[in-house]
């Protein structure tokens, strides 16, 4: 089998009608439209994000997904990113100066998904759950002053 051929998605997702609109926003890329609805697959079906649905970006000449992670929250802009493709800073600008908070997802060439927060300027992250913290730090300090 040729490089090519291997690099066509499966026939059911060619079939697939959300597959198909993505194809229909003209972006001339193959590979990202695949990544796009590979994304949007995941955020539907596996995390149930409302109101997800695919929008034409010229400038990146790219698929953007906008969608909601519940109902009501405010609207997020996902740009679904093959991993093996490079992305400049003035690029992300071009989404980010939409004001839409946005994540970053790459998409590898087994279809893992690695999502990143990109927010304008700096951003504290949110404290782990499931960690608690037990005073362990405090007594090692004891202990070393002494």
């Amino acid at each position: 089998m040729d490089e090519a051929n291997r690099a066509d998605p499966p026939n059911w997702i060619q079939q697939h009608a959300v597959y198909q609109d993505l194809m229909h926003l003209d972006v001339g890329d193959s590979a990202q439209v695949y990544a796009a609805f590979l994304v949007y697959m995941e955020l539907t079906e596996v995390r149930k994000w409302k109101e997800v649905v695919g929008v034409s970006c010229p400038e990146l000449q790219a698929v953007l997904l906008e969608g909601r992670e519940k109902e009501g929250e405010a609207v997020q802009m996902i740009y679904p990113l093959p991993s093996h493709r490079s992305i400049k800073h003035r690029e992300l600008r071009t989404v980010l100066d939409r004001g839409v908070p946005m994540l970053l997802c790459a998409v590898a060439s087994d279809s893992s998904l690695v999502y990143q927060r990109l927010c304008d300027g700096l951003l504290t992250p949110d404290p782990p759950v499931d960690i608690q913290d037990q005073g362990r730090r405090q007594h090692r300090k004891r202990r070393l002053q002494t």
